[in-house]
């Protein structure tokens, strides 16, 4: 007892006893050891610890960056471990069940080639061949469509991806993806296989049962009925177009922004035609902060509708606004006109605050839902070139091929992202798998014969041996094990994690280096 009375928590011991059931009454079935207890005999000291910078409990009082910078102390929590061990089953899930359908598994390089892909690259100076550079792979796209072309009808990986893009919340410049490639297949095919995997994830990791098939719509009913490409299905506020009803109006800023190729939309807020004038102003401030050039509002109460634009409406346009909206007295509706993009932008993060701030959002409900058919280009507006809106092998849809000659910017891809409760969990398309169409593609993009063949030549070439069409999808692993752990951010599912500022605040990374170590790589210290 004397011993015991100087043990502290965190103290390393080892105990030697007889091992018995625990009284009735004293069993913890929360516990692994809960229904044994050890008479002990002999007690050793192995190691003390020092106080601990913040309580190593479930409910810890320390901020994100002091749990962070002792992550060893961190990953002790109760909390953590769960995770930690929700995601090796999922591991096991995930390889256990492609087996079973015939994938293998097969390593990529991560030192490889730096191609233009989206974000920016890691690179890796090479000591042996002065002034050349590895990268640090964004994807395994090219090496998984070369398997392909090698006749691996059926490749995974749960692979290590970098990318050195700007600071974002709750982004992580190394990610770990389930990466999946098919030959002789569609869209089908590929989709088939990832809500299966989805479906095993979630029934045996949390005993939810998500629906089958996944219903599916189009980038532009996404857009047209959401304002977003991974809409959250879990509550309504939809966007409906209100445009006949403004046509019918005399209300000038609406008659203005129809003429010019623009939008009126609008969302029903059910039962709020109470909100202050107050509460209103802020919804206002908060369409102007993301742009949107005003927020107009039409209150439906038992008198009628009550705003100072409905003058500006006869009986006939209010009419139609209630029809559109499918509005009651008791709600309120909120207008948005403006370009399209702007429109679905502003509305789009309009609904989801306000489903926010009224708490719309049922717990335990889960929505998945494909969403298809994006765009294959868009157009940067500062450069005034094209861009691939996945990545430039992504394959047009058929018969919108015509189009890349004619009007590239309305021709369609063969892609297909996973969204879950508006996170986007996978995302994935078929590959071009015919050398004059990736040939074209990269015309479309400006990348030129020569820039083409130093950066892909070794992908166009392959493409010449025979290439079956293949497709397939990745999955953001963290993000759906932060979904299913219920975790707001992926750092609480990864062992080892940087900040949102790409720091590493435990082992001090990045770090300076020895200055003879870039002599030997030829690089001067800036």
């Amino acid at each position: 007892y004397q011993q015991a009375d100087h043990l502290r928590n965190e103290y390393v011991i080892a105990v030697q006893g007889e091992v018995k059931a625990r009284p009735e009454g004293m069993v913890n079935p929360q516990l692994p050891t809960g229904a044994i207890e050890v008479n002990c005999d002999r007690l050793r000291l192995l190691n003390r610890c020092r106080t601990p910078p913040f309580l190593i409990e479930d409910q810890t009082d320390a901020g994100e960056e002091i749990r962070l910078k002792y992550r060893y102390l961190d990953l002790r929590r109760p909390r953590v471990q769960g995770n930690l061990l929700l995601r090796h089953r999922g591991y096991q899930i995930v390889r256990h069940l492609l087996d079973q359908r015939g994938f293998i598994e097969v390593e990529t390089p991560f030192l490889t080639k730096s191609t233009p892909e989206g974000a920016r690259d890691y690179l890796v100076p090479s000591r042996v061949h002065p002034g050349h550079f590895f990268a640090l792979p964004q994807s395994p796209q090219t090496y998984k469509q070369l398997l392909m072309i090698a006749g691996y009808d059926r490749y995974f990986q749960i692979v290590k991806c970098f990318r050195d893009e700007d600071l974002r919340s709750d982004r992580q410049p190394e990610f770990t993806q389930i990466d999946i490639e098919m030959a002789f297949v569609r869209e089908d095919h590929v989709m088939a296989i990832a809500e299966e995997l989805t479906r095993a994830l979630f029934a045996q990791l949390r005993q939810i049962n998500l629906p089958n098939p996944f219903p599916r719509i189009t980038y532009r009913e996404a857009m047209e009925r959401f304002g977003s490409d991974k809409p959250d299905l879990r509550f309504g506020l939809e966007l409906k177009d209100v445009a006949a009803a403004a046509r019918a109006s005399q209300f000038q800023v609406f008659h203005s922004v129809l003429g010019s190729g623009g939008q009126v939309k609008g969302i029903n807020v059910k039962g709020c035609s109470g909100f202050s004038r107050g509460q209103i102003d802020d919804l206002i401030a908060f369409a102007q902060e993301l742009g949107a050039k005003g927020l107009s509002w039409i209150k439906h109460t038992d008198a009628g509708l009550e705003s100072s634009i409905v003058k500006f409406f006869p009986q006939a346009a209010q009419t139609q606004l209630i029809e559109a909206l499918k509005s009651v007295p008791g709600d309120l509706m909120l207008f948005v006109a403006d370009k399209p993009k702007q429109v679905a932008r502003v509305l789009g993060a309009l609904r989801l605050e306000l489903a926010h701030r009224l708490s719309l959002v049922p717990e335990d409900s889960w929505q998945p839902l494909w969403v298809s058919q994006f765009p294959l280009l868009e157009r940067d507006e500062e450069t005034d070139r094209f861009t691939a809106v996945h990545h430039p092998f992504t394959a047009p849809l058929e018969e919108d091929f015509a189009l890349l000659d004619s009007a590239p910017s309305d021709a369609r891809a063969r892609a297909y992202d996973l969204v879950l409760n508006g996170n986007e969990i996978a995302g994935g398309s078929m590959r071009i798998f015919q050398r004059s169409v990736q040939a074209r593609l990269f015309q479309l993009l400006e990348i030129g014969t020569e820039e083409a063949a130093a950066k892909f030549g070794f992908l166009l070439e392959a493409l010449d041996y025979g290439a079956p069409p293949h497709g397939g999808i990745a999955f953001g692993f963290d993000r759906l094990i932060a979904l299913l752990a219920n975790e707001d951010s992926i750092r609480e599912v990864i062992a080892f994690p940087k900040t949102n500022k790409a720091v590493g605040l435990m082992e001090n990374a990045p770090s300076s280096v020895d200055l003879g170590q870039l002599r030997e790589l030829g690089i001067r210290s800036a």
